[in-house]
């Protein structure tokens, strides 16, 4: 049970969500975002080393009107 009370906590803490969202999620989707989530938080963690470095090899962009990530194509 701790386990889930971890997961609660930090999809909470590290992504904004309420204790009844992720409570309210399968189990199997509840862990697809704490992993994706992980995942996410070290790509911006080596994002934030190598511009603290001087480095432009990241392949990060600064993100504009013009270039701003589009919804899938099955949201409206």
């Amino acid at each position: 049970m701790h386990n889930v009370y971890e997961a609660f906590f930090f999809l909470k803490y590290s992504g904004g969500w309420s204790f009844s969202e992720a409570y309210n999620l399968p189990v199997g989707l509840r862990t697809w975002f704490v992993e994706r989530l992980v995942e996410q938080l070290k790509k911006e963690a080596e994002i934030i080393e190598n511009a603290s470095k001087g480095g432009n090899n990241s392949g990060a962009q600064t993100l504009s009107a013009f270039n701003q990530p589009t919804a899938p194509p099955n949201i409206k």
